[in-house]
């Protein structure tokens, strides 16, 4: 009999997120969407109206950004009860509902931003001088008026609103068939015990000393990849040709720059990390060596790529210790952040264990005026421990922009977002090698700091390169397919890990299993946050305060301004490769002591 996965209602409420501190009852949010609906109704009767006088603009945007916050918290409300149990249908019409009046109120508000993009300079500075209130409003219209280039007439604006759901349709089937109706297969595992191999599973037992259950799991998760192949590739290929829709609806040149200009960056910076890394891969094949080394094979294949080069050190890490160690590793950060990370821990941010239907993967989200949630499908691991670290990262971030912004300044542009978590994942790390003075610990940790480069660095940069490739192969006329995707994607693989590698054929379809794909060029913003972290931490460990205030006035300026100037307050400049070959340098060092530790 297979040990089978907890249904939601018999999870303990204390391992679970508390959702009612959003709305008290489904009736509430209810309440709140029928007031939203009428906020919209009143931002319409101001079409063609923002003209006349300051004080017109100025009640707009008050009822703009109340409906911002509302939008958001009941957004949220159904995505969090969704997201807990994927297969629970009145949820998921709770969440088709919310999107529907946003959609709707989208088409009706959709005149705002054309109207103020049309506003002359000279009307715009009359209206400042006219009306004070104007001023905290003042880097929301600029940030508007930035986009004017790519703006469209009210009427087209109106039309694109009504493209949202349509958009969102690939995404949308993709997150089902691979949470909800795609069910992966039975296989013994190193106990001999029968399982069903699920999302939160497979990444234990593919770090699993047993090879053959490395083997075992990773053939039959691809199996599934496999059967619904050319389903996954036709979802893939609506999505892109949505977003060539809409970058050629705005008058971009690309996708990628499209979707990089939505954060206020430039594709230079996207380009900047392909490029580097590219130029550095021979670090990551001397990486391959050294695992194939350390394992003792002959032959390394793409199961091998996760298990601990060194054996004999992991340990299971229950929740609780997990917890108390985050909590000592991030001491360097200060007591006010210590504070707020309690309080997470101890009133319930965290939905903490995998159940049935549940989504996959970790995340921490949330909406302005409530504390963040954070998702997990904990497993008493050292990756869980460092993804509790990660995700905590995201969640004090969003409370100190929180804190310190007003709503419409207060959500971090995305380029931003990996910043926060992956400072908290090495603070963790260097936490950990500086209490151990055992020399097998210290290698094992090292391992995981390689693995960590490697993770989140090489093989997120990879994605990004997949990304922008399949993108400009569907934007040269070229439909996106199973055999062009799978082909892509195996030979992207054999560049990045070099020859000292067997990429099996299996590995073909992982592009099929990454949701990140349906993120609109998000991956890359993984690497660029590691490199920044690591100078980050650098400054942090060895200058101390001065560089954690400095961290902190970036964790706190949510977009009050663009993203690269808000790294260059915590000292980081993203506009040139200077940080990922600094960051290079750093995975070189482990590396060089890492073959010395092993010999």
């Amino acid at each position: 009999m297979a040990k089978e996965l907890l249904k939601r209602e018999d999870v303990r409420v204390e391992d679970t997120w508390k959702v009612e501190d959003m709305y008290a009852t489904a009736q509430d949010w209810e309440k709140d969407l029928r007031e939203m609906m009428a906020l919209a109704e009143k931002i319409a009767g101001m079409e063609g109206k923002i003209s006349a006088s300051a004080q017109n603009l100025l009640q707009l945007l008050e009822w703009s950004a109340r409906f911002g916050e509302k939008i958001d918290l009941a957004y949220n409300y159904a995505e969090r009860l969704h997201d807990q149990d994927t297969k629970n249908t009145k949820h998921q019409a709770m969440t088709a509902k919310v999107m529907n009046l946003y959609a709707q109120a989208s088409e009706k508000m959709a005149f705002v931003e054309p109207e103020i993009i049309a506003l002359e300079d000279e009307t715009l500075d009359a209206f400042y001088k006219a009306e004070p209130g104007l001023e905290f409003y003042r880097i929301q219209i600029d940030n508007i008026r930035r986009m004017r280039a790519h703006s469209l007439s009210a009427e087209l604006e109106k039309l694109m609103a009504q493209t949202m759901e349509m958009s969102q349709v690939a995404s949308d089937t993709f997150s089902i068939l691979n949470n909800a109706d795609m069910q992966f297969p039975e296989m013994v595992d190193a106990e001999g015990e029968t399982i069903r191999i699920t999302h939160g599973r497979y990444g234990s037992l593919l770090e699993s000393p047993d090879r053959r259950v490395r083997r075992e799991a990773f053939e039959k998760l691809y199996s599934q990849y496999h059967q619904f192949n050319n389903t996954l590739a036709s979802l893939y290929n609506g999505q892109v040709k949505s977003l060539i829709f809409n970058a050629k609806a705005r008058k971009y040149a690309s996708t990628l720059e499209a979707a990089v200009d939505a954060n206020n960056v430039s594709p230079q910076v996207y380009k900047n990390l392909v490029d580097t890394i590219d130029a550095n891969l021979e670090l990551l094949h001397r990486y391959v060596r050294l695992r194939k080394k350390c394992l003792g094979l002959d032959e390394l294949h793409m199961y091998d790529i996760y298990v601990p080069m060194v054996s004999g050190v992991a340990k299971t890490i229950p929740f609780d210790e997990a917890k108390a160690t985050v909590l000592k590793a991030l001491v360097p950060l200060g007591e006010d952040y210590l504070a707020k990370l309690r309080e997470g821990f101890e009133n319930r941010w965290i939905d903490v264990y995998e159940n049935e239907g549940k989504r996959s993967g970790a995340y921490s989200a949330g909406a302005y005026g409530t504390h963040p949630y954070v998702l997990l499908n904990h497993n008493d691991t050292l990756d869980a421990m460092f993804t509790l670290a990660h995700e905590m990262g995201h969640a004090l971030h969003s409370c100190y922009s929180n804190e310190n912004q007003p709503s419409i300044y207060a959500g971090y542009k995305i380029f931003v977002a990996e910043v926060a978590s992956t400072t908290n994942e090495i603070l963790l790390l260097e936490y950990l090698l500086k209490n151990t003075t055992d020399k097998k610990e210290r290698a094992y940790l090292l391992n995981h700091y390689l693995d960590s480069f490697k993770g989140t660095v090489f093989r997120q940069t990879q994605f990004a390169e997949f990304e922008m490739r399949s993108n400009a192969l569907c934007e040269s006329g070229e439909s996106l397919n199973a055999e062009n995707l799978n082909q892509m994607y195996y030979e992207l693989n054999q560049k990045y890990y070099g020859p000292d590698i067997v990429s099996d054929p299996q590995i073909a379809y992982e592009w099929a299993r990454i949701p990140h794909f349906y993120y609109n060029f998000y991956v890359y913003q993984y690497a660029t946050s590691f490199c920044a972290s690591v100078a980050i931490v650098k400054s942090i460990l060895s200058e101390g305060a001065p560089a954690v205030e400095r961290y902190k006035k970036f964790l706190s300026g949510g977009c009050s301004k663009p993203p690269v100037e808000l790294l260059k307050i915590a000292g980081v400049n993203m506009e040139t490769a200077a940080p990922i070959e600094s960051a290079m340098k750093v995975f070189e060092q482990i590396l060089g002591e890492m073959e010395e530790l092993v010999g």
